[in-house]
């Protein structure tokens, strides 16, 4: 599985049909579908690892967290938006007005994403939070329904 919206377009179509306002729910339905140890998800994995060592994926931001778009919401991404980030710390505080998926791959240490090992994390809808990788380095995808994303000041 690559990083285009055409290799995702099984786990764009499986997500799309997700409730984000049961997010437990929508976890295990992922990691049940879309195990992380499986081969598409392994060589997606491999995908990313192999695109930030290239300097083509999270290329800006700096440490704790890098970044870039993986694609904009579009009718052939089913209306999600993609990013991936590179995380070792915390990132901003931040509302999911429709939820948010996210695919994490540990890459050093033992790391946590909000606490999560590595795996399916998802939020629901209307949800807050200042996410942060502790204990270690992920790299993460992020899914966000029609690329819906606020930056929340305190």
């Amino acid at each position: 599985m690559k990083l285009d919206p055409a290799s995702l377009h099984p786990l764009l179509a499986f997500a799309a049909q997700l409730d984000l306002n049961q997010p437990d729910a929508a976890r295990d339905a992922l990691a049940a579908e879309f195990p992380l140890s499986s081969a598409p998800i392994q060589a997606l994995r491999e995908h990313m690892i192999e695109e930030m060592n290239a300097g083509r994926l999270v290329q800006n931001g700096k440490d704790p967290l890098r970044y870039s778009r993986v694609f904009k919401q579009s009718e052939e991404t089913l209306n999600f938006s993609s990013d991936a980030v590179l995380m070792n710390g915390a990132g901003p505080k931040h509302r999911h007005p429709e939820g948010e998926i996210d695919l994490c791959f540990a890459l050093e240490g033992d790391p946590k994403f909000d606490g999560n090992p590595e795996g399916w994390v998802v939020y629901g809808k209307g949800s807050v939070h200042i996410p942060t990788v502790t204990g270690g380095q992920m790299l993460i995808l992020y899914l966000l329904p029609n690329g819906a994303f606020e930056f929340v000041k305190d």
